[in-house]
């Protein structure tokens, strides 16, 4: 499943507005190269992923309980929803993002919601009644103002970018025993990862995380960059080749679901 053309799909606005037939649906999922209209999501793409995960059952053992990989996906809802509604928001103050900068968040808005769409589609085809959408607070009780200043705005934007590719990465072994879920979730954290560079960049920052500094990012940030500061993987001192600076990026560092959901929490009125 190339789930890039389900994303672009999804993040077109006629989407929702067109239906087509269930078989018609499965093809074009099956026969990802065409470029035919994607059945609706609960009988479409919800019927793939219940489908898939059906055949993970007999046909593979299972890495971890059902309950983990719905609490995967929940999280991930969760993260989704906080970036989908942030997006949208700093996209409708007028005169918060500059022009040449626009363009930019108005795509990472559409793929956020894509992702949204897409997680609650295959929740729901699990049987799994999908999170409803919290109500944020991206002032964190007035510590914040990233709709009327526009360096705050994309302080934050880099903060939820970092933490979803963190997160993404912490749930793999809870979504493994579901291939079809596991390749879309990798699928998604890398477009989140290429969110991340960008977003660094367009603050001047490297595209990748060293040590724990985030990237000239404020202290209240500190939560989402614990533990980048690690050198040693699988036992490897990987400092000693070109030192801790280049050893720490090579290896971008996990954030468990209780860390994430910590850092989501706090935008959460």
């Amino acid at each position: 499943m190339n789930l890039l053309n389900i994303l672009d799909k999804l993040s077109d606005d006629q989407f929702f507005t067109k239906m087509t037939s269930r078989s018609e649906g499965i093809s074009s999922i099956a026969n990802f190269g065409k470029k035919a209209a994607l059945a609706s999501i609960p009988l479409g793409l919800g019927s793939f992923m219940a489908t898939s995960a059906k055949a993970e059952t007999t046909a593979a053992p299972s890495f971890a309980p059902a309950s983990a990989l719905t609490d995967a996906l929940q999280l991930a809802l969760t993260l989704e929803y906080l970036e989908d509604e942030y997006y949208r928001e700093g996209l409708n103050k007028a005169g918060l993002i500059p022009a040449g900068d626009k363009v930019v968040f108005q795509q990472i808005s559409k793929h956020e919601t894509a992702h949204v769409a897409f997680l609650k589609a295959t929740l729901t085809s699990l049987g799994t009644t999908p999170g409803t959408k919290p109500m944020f607070d991206f002032t964190v009780g007035g510590a914040f103002d990233p709709f009327n200043n526009y360096m705050q705005f994309m302080i934050l934007a880099q903060a939820f970018e970092d933490t979803g590719v963190r997160a993404y990465k912490g749930q793999a072994g809870n979504v493994a025993s579901n291939k079809g879920v596991l390749q879309a979730a990798l699928q998604i954290h890398s477009v989140e990862a290429r969110h991340a560079s960008q977003v660094r960049r367009m603050r001047a920052n490297k595209g990748w995380i060293e040590l724990k500094d985030g990237g000239n990012m404020p202290a209240a940030t500190d939560a989402v960059y614990a533990g980048e500061e690690n050198i040693t993987q699988a036992g490897f001192n990987t400092s000693t080749l070109f030192g801790a600076a280049a050893g720490s990026a090579s290896f971008d560092e996990i954030l468990s679901g209780t860390d994430a959901a910590a850092i989501a929490g706090l935008f959460i009125a």
